[in-house]
This record gives C-alpha cells, sequence and structure tokens, in this order.
C-alpha cells in the first residue's frame, strides 16, 4: 500500500489536471514509467516535474528543480525589460549569497553571475544551470527513482 503522502501526491497531480486531460493525448500519469530511462524524460513532462519537485521538496532541496524551471523560462524571454526583471529575480531568489532558496554552486559561478547581472544575456545562467541539473542527474533523481512518491506512482499504473 502507498504512504499517505503518495496518495496525495496522486490525487494533487490528478487535480492539476482535471480539465485538462483534453490538452493531452492521455493520462499525463501514463508516463511514469518512462521517468525512469532519464532525468530528462522526468524534467520534460509537467507530472514528471511536479512529482520530482514534491520528492525534492521531501529532501529539503526543491530550490534545484525551481531554480532549473526558472532558468528555463528565462531562456524565452522576449523582451530586454523583462530579460532584466526575471534575470534580477532569479538572481535574488536562488543565486545571491543569504537568498531565500540559495543554490549550492561554486564561488566561481557565483562570482561570475554577481559580476554580470547588471547587463544580463539569455546565456547568463547557464553555467550554474548546467552545475544544478548535474546535481538533480547524478545525486537526487536515482534517489527519487527509489523514493515512495515514485514507487507508489509505479504501482498506481500496474493495477490500472
Amino acid at each position: 500500500m502507498w504512504s499517505s503522502g503518495t496518495a496525495g501526491l496522486v490525487i494533487h497531480l490528478h487535480a492539476l489536471f482535471k480539465g485538462r486531460l483534453c490538452c493531452f493525448p492521455k493520462d499525463p500519469l501514463e508516463d511514469v514509467e518512462t521517468w525512469g530511462e532519464s532525468v530528462d524524460k522526468v524534467l520534460t513532462c509537467k507530472a514528471g516535474q511536479l512529482a520530482f519537485r514534491e520528492f525534492l521538496k521531501s529532501e529539503y532541496s526543491e530550490e534545484n528543480i525551481l531554480f532549473w524551471l526558472a532558468c528555463e523560462d528565462y531562456k524565452k524571454t522576449k523582451t530586454v525589460p523583462e530579460m532584466i526583471s526575471s534575470a534580477n529575480r532569479i538572481y535574488s531568489e536562488f543565486v545571491q549569497t543569504e537568498a531565500p532558496k540559495q543554490i549550492n554552486i561554486d564561488c566561481s559561478t557565483r562570482e561570475n553571475i554577481t559580476k554580470n547581472i547588471s547587463q544580463p544575456t539569455l546565456t547568463s545562467f547557464d553555467a550554474a544551470q548546467k552545475l544544478i541539473y548535474s546535481l538533480m542527474a547524478r545525486d537526487c533523481y536515482p534517489r527519487f527513482l527509489k523514493s515512495d512518491i515514485y514507487q507508489g506512482l509505479l504501482r498506481r499504473n500496474d493495477s490500472r
């Protein structure tokens, strides 16, 4: 049987997608098995992102996926004022020392971003995003696959 947290996550994921299934060719949770193939499969699927985020939250490292997703959105920025605003938000939320959701990156990467934040480009956070991606892929993702959250979602799919 699932833990109450896993059952709650399944209910939460279904609630998020309720009424929106017409936008998906199938139930978004049907892809759960593919999440075991790579961290990319998790990160490219909205339900996968939500499940991985819940797992990271349980490990007190939710800032990693939040930063990674913020960087993905940032790269889609269309105007300079929007880019400056988004860059400053990402910097103050995740990068600067003592940020509320400070990510774990090396000093030189942090210093490079700090030095260039006054004139951001669409690649301003690429080095930090690669480091965080690597951290998630190497450390967090293998634990996610063994977690009650992922295993519960797999069992839920198997029982259909």
